[in-house]
Formats: structure tokens, C-alpha cells, sequence
């Protein structure tokens, strides 16, 4: 949510988590009070389409088929990035991630999206809150399990380069998570020493 303001040009401030509007008491929860009520949005994708909303309707109108991509990536990253990343028991611990699952389909799938454009969205060229949604589980997943290698999937390596690379994620996560992600990703993008095999058989 930081992340995504920070490149909309969008100022939050903390709110007092003793007093968070969140049904079940959980983060994130966005309040928005710039308008002549109280506008209460919860859970990651809702608010990521909020923001996107206040910089649509305050700006630019993105045209139709940019408005339904984004829509449809945020929806994606919850519903299915999101399991992906972070394997959880029935209590909802997680346990591990499936992305050490190189046979996976739907990121080789993203693997192949990224092929021809740096950002996920219309031309490619600029990031959006559907980047933001998609990127941020990829990067997590780099933070929580460090001895991950996303080496097989080369493309979804340099997106998550440029996204932990922007200043707006350093400024939401703070310079040391950037330069740490950064030095995971450089090693995971470096061809990697074949093995020799010596001896008679």
C-alpha cells in the first residue's frame, strides 16, 4: 500500500491501530478522509484499486483495456500469486513456498508474459498498482525464504529487479530490504559455474 502511494504520488499517514475500522481487526486498512465522509477500504487489492481510482478520476482517464489489465492483475495476485508464494496449513501458517516448483505453470506463464514488456500493464513502459500487487508477493517470497533462486524464470528476475530498484519501494520498505533483495536478485540473474564430471565409467 506504502509502496503504491509513494508512486502515485499519493501522501498516507499511520493511523492508530487501536482505533482500525478493519472488520476483523487486520492490516492493511486505508482511511480516507479528503472527501465529506469517511471512506473505510480494506484488504490489499481493494485498496491498491482505490488508490489507482483517486489518481484516475483526479488525472488522467486510463482508457478501458488498461483499466480491466490492471483490475484483472491485482485479482490475480490475490487469488492465485498469492497461494503460489506462500504454502499455508490449514490454520493459516505459512510453511513454505511453491516457487521452489520450477514446473509450475502459472509462473512460467508470468515468466513468458514478461518476455516482451518491463511492467505488466499496456505498453509496458510504466509501472502501475497491478506491478505493485504482482511484485510485492515475488519480492516477499525472496525476503521470507532467502536461499530462494528464481534463476529458472529469468524474466520474472529482472521485473523484480526493476521493481525493488525504484525509489518508491525503498521508501515503503526502507534502503537496507532494497539492497538486500537486490544482491539476492544479481546473484539468482548470474550464470551459474557447470559441473565437470572427471573419471572413467
Amino acid at each position: 500500500m506504502n509502496w503504491a502511494a509513494n508512486e502515485l504520488g499519493i501522501d498516507l499517514s499511520m493511523g492508530d491501530l487501536s482505533q482500525n475500522p478493519h472488520p476483523f481487526g487486520q492490516i492493511p486498512c486505508l482511511v480516507d478522509n479528503t472527501h465529506n465522509e469517511e471512506v473505510v477500504v480494506f484488504e490489499s487489492g481493494a485498496i491498491l484499486l482505490y488508490l489507482h481510482s483517486l489518481l484516475a478520476s483526479d488525472s488522467t482517464k486510463r482508457k478501458h483495456q488498461q483499466q480491466a489489465e490492471i483490475y484483472s492483475w491485482v485479482s490475480w495476485a490475490n487469488a492465485s500469486l498469492d497461494p503460489i508464494c506462500f504454502l499455508e496449513t490449514p490454520d493459516g501458517k505459512v510453511y513454505d513456498t511453491g516457487l521452489k516448483n520450477t514446473k509450475n505453470k502459472k509462473i512460467r506463464r508470468l515468466n513468458q508474459v514478461l518476455a516482451d514488456r518491463k511492467f505488466l500493464v499496456d505498453d509496458g513502459h510504466s509501472i502501475t498498482v497491478a506491478d505493485v500487487a504482482v511484485a510485492s508477493y515475488l519480492l516477499y517470497v525472496i525476503q521470507f525464504f532467502p536461499t530462494i533462486d528464481l534463476s529458472p524464470w529469468p524474466q520474472i528476475v529482472r521485473y523484480c529487479k526493476d521493481c525493488a530498484s525504484r525509489p518508491g519501494y525503498a521508501k515503503a520498505f526502507g534502503e537496507p530490504v532494497q539492497a538486500f533483495l537486490l544482491e539476492k536478485l544479481n546473484e539468482m540473474g548470474e550464470e551459474k559455474p557447470k559441473k565437470k564430471v572427471l573419471g572413467m565409467f
